[in-house]
Order: structure tokens, then C-alpha cells, then sequence
């Protein structure tokens, strides 16, 4: 776990990104809570379409994921590849008919800097609830029209930023056992996908959010959702960080899953501001005794 080192704590400037009003609604918010802000971000050279496909040229292939763009919200494994290069598929993206993201975006010292300004902005409202801002990563998302995202979680406190083109993410609430049993929380945590299972009857508990160039979304850690992407391609700038609350949430989990293994049903770890942190121990020291657990199997 790596804090943001590189960060001056200086107040963020009327050049700011996130305007004063979306930091202090924000401030509010966070860390449970999703809302839609507002923010000065387009139009950036590192953002266009060009700029991100030499992005995605030159990272590691780990770092890139494309997929088909018409898929169900819920979908079983990994899509197949739209047959396209992930330079094709983004110079392309208005008749690929896919979407592609371009992960840890990070790994480029210009995105890093753009990464890290972003963040610097929303500092102090963050680390005054859950202390430390830990391990920044950037993600962007490149979408055809009408592409869909599947229902899926992640595990870091997540500011979706929309450059070009509009989407609606739908978004379940974080922690309900009904839009995501704990095993599934627990067998992602331990290796396991993150798409989730998808019913339709789980539709009228979603929340729809929809944002547009100029607009940006707040998703709390580990909430389900799925994203469809309007009528135009669109660039979405996904900027995340950890903080010793969520990584003492994963640890919970991994711990759940060793006690659910044992005969066990345990309580789901607590959302904040509960402390999971003695899961968290447990599981650490179980894994340094007898090395991290399989992710476990979907119940009978």
C-alpha cells in the first residue's frame, strides 16, 4: 500500500478541476454515499482519441482490456475480442462496436501527473474520513455507442469523470447481500471474478445516475453496478485510490471465507465508519501461516 507521496497540500486554485461546490458536496458524501459532480476536465489533450491510442500502444498488454460492446448486463466470464487491435478499436470506437479500457494509466509519467492533480483536488475531504489516500490508479474507458458494461464490483473508492459522450451507470446499493451474496465478495477478494451474477428481479433496486461531458460520479467501494453508454462514443476518465478502511474490508472477507469453510456463518464485514481491522489481522496472520485460500465455489 503506497500513499500519494508527490501530492503538495496546497488549496486547489480557480483553476481547480472539481468546482468548490462538487468538493464540498463531495466532502459530505464521501465515502458512502454516490452523487454526481461537476468538473473542468474537457477538451484535455491527453484525453483525445489519438493521445489514448498511443497510450494503449505502449503499455504492457495487462494493462489493456477490449470486449464486444453488445453484451447482456450480467454475463458469464469474459466476452471474446471484437477481432480489432486495441489501436483500431480505439481510433474506430464510433463503428467498433466495443469498449475498451485502458487500466493504470498511472504507469505513464504524463497520466500520472494528471492522475495526482485530480486527487490533490478531493485530499483533504478524503483523508478526513478515511485517512490515507493509498495506491492512485487511473482507468479510461473507451466506449461505442450503446455499449453496455456488465453488472460488476471493484474494490477502490472510485470518481467516474465523463469527457466525451454521455452514459448511465445504475447502481446498486454497497454491502446488500441481495445484489451481492458475501461468497461473491469473498471469492473476488481472493482471486475471483468481479462480474456478478445478474437477475432480473435485482432491476428495481438500482439507481439510475446519468452523466454527461462536464459530469463526473462518485461510487462507493465494492457497490454493483452496470454502465450503458449513450447514443455517441464516449471517453470516461475513472480516477481511484484505497484507504486502510477498504483494504481492512477486503481482509474481512478473506477472513469470512476461511470461517464460512470451517462450518461457520459469519457476519458481512461492517460498512463505514465500522472497523473491520480484526478480520483483517486474522486473515493476515492465517495467510502468513498457511498461505492465502482458494476463492471459494458458488453454494449448492
Amino acid at each position: 500500500m503506497n500513499a500519494v507521496t508527490d501530492l503538495t497540500p496546497d488549496t486547489p486554485t480557480a483553476d481547480a478541476v472539481f468546482p468548490q461546490s462538487s468538493r464540498e458536496a463531495f466532502a459530505k458524501a464521501y465515502p458512502e454515499t454516490p452523487l454526481v459532480l461537476s468538473h473542468n476536465l474537457r477538451d484535455h489533450p491527453l484525453l483525445g482519441l489519438d493521445a489514448l491510442a498511443d497510450l494503449a500502444g505502449r503499455l504492457p498488454e495487462s494493462s489493456i482490456e477490449y470486449n464486444r460492446g453488445d453484451l447482456p448486463i450480467g454475463i458469464d466470464g469474459k466476452p471474446g475480442h471484437t477481432g480489432l487491435s486495441i489501436t483500431e478499436t480505439i481510433h474506430k470506437i464510433a463503428e467498433a462496436n466495443s469498449w475498451a479500457a485502458v487500466k493504470n494509466i498511472e504507469q505513464d509519467e504524463g497520466y500520472r501527473a494528471l492522475l495526482h492533480d485530480l486527487l490533490e483536488e478531493l485530499r483533504p475531504a478524503i483523508e478526513a474520513k478515511t485517512g490515507a489516500m493509498l495506491h492512485p490508479q487511473g482507468f479510461v474507458f473507451i466506449s461505442s455507442p450503446d455499449a453496455v458494461t456488465p453488472y460488476h464490483f471493484d474494490p477502490e473508492h472510485n470518481i467516474l469523470l465523463q469527457i466525451t459522450g454521455s452514459k448511465v451507470m445504475t447502481q446498486f446499493p454497497a454491502g446488500d447481500g441481495r445484489y451481492a451474496p458475501d461468497w461473491m465478495h469473498e471469492s473476488y477478494h481472493l482471486g475471483g471474478p468481479r462480474e456478478l451474477t445478474w437477475r432480473d428481479e435485482l432491476a428495481d433496486g438500482g439507481t439510475d445516475f446519468a452523466i454527461a461531458p462536464g459530469e463526473a460520479l462518485f461510487v462507493p467501494v465494492m457497490a454493483p453496478h452496470y454502465v450503458r453508454n449513450g447514443p455517441e462514443s464516449s471517453i470516461s476518465l475513472s480516477i481511484t485510490w484505497r484507504s486502510d478502511w477498504s483494504y481492512d474490508e477486503a481482509g474481512a472477507r478473506c477472513f469470512n471465507a476461511i470461517l464460512r469453510k470451517a462450518g461457520m456463518n459469519p457476519a458481512p464485514p461492517k460498512r463505514w465508519p465500522g472497523s473491520n481491522r480484526a478480520k483483517c489481522v486474522g486473515f493476515r496472520a492465517y495467510r502468513k501461516a498457511f498461505g492465502p485460500p482458494k476463492p471459494p465455489a458458488a453454494p449448492a
